[in-house]
């Protein structure tokens, strides 16, 4: 599908602040793909499609996961990360995309997981520190993000993390895989 009609049929999905957002994720997707030697258009890809469906009711995004067995589990904790695999699912069967890479970057791109392929870092990473965002410690990550890729993902996760204990919330598996599969990355084991 042409960009323009992609980013106009995306745009239609999501209250304009939201699209702000994710013109944010496209910048800064790009940005790190430049500096840590990922495909840019790649990133882009992922980033305009990564929200397509945050805002469709959640008994849709329910039905599209039960329906096309979309890691059900998910159907069990904080609708916050249904629509990463609903996104995918969209992505895939109503925006025509077939690279699994793009795909995984939109499915993981709110829980991230254990094994995160670099482009899946750079969109994950790019949600979280677009410029819209405004939390404390998140200028912290933007610098760190100059430096490792995988440093500053760690941090981010360790920031969802410990929001989500401080609001109670149950933490998706994934959410913590990632962030112990990073650790091993980090330190090499």
């Amino acid at each position: 599908m042409e960009r323009s009609l992609m980013i106009e049929k995306v745009k239609a999905e999501m209250p304009e602040r939201r699209w702000l957002h994710t013109e944010g994720v496209m910048a800064t997707a790009v940005a790190l793909s430049q500096r840590y030697g990922e495909d840019p258009r790649r990133a882009e890809l992922a980033a305009i499609l990564h929200d397509v469906a945050k805002y469709w009711p959640t008994e849709r995004q329910g039905s599209v996961i039960r329906d096309h067995q979309l890691s059900d589990d998910v159907l069990r904790y904080d609708k916050e990360l249904w629509h990463q695999y609903v996104g995918a699912w969209v992505a895939e069967q109503e925006f025509g995309v077939s690279d699994l890479g793009v795909l995984d970057a939109i499915r993981f791109h709110t829980s991230g997981r254990r094994g995160m392929s670099k482009l899946e870092k750079v969109v994950w990473l790019a949600d979280y520190i677009e410029p819209g965002r405004d939390f404390p410690g998140v200028n912290d990550i933007r610098a760190l993000s100059e430096e490792s890729l995988e440093r500053a993902v760690l941090a981010g996760l360790d920031g969802t993390i410990g929001f989500l204990i401080a609001k109670g919330k149950r933490i998706y598996p994934l959410t913590l895989e990632a962030r112990n599969g990073l650790i091993e990355e980090i330190r090499g084991n």
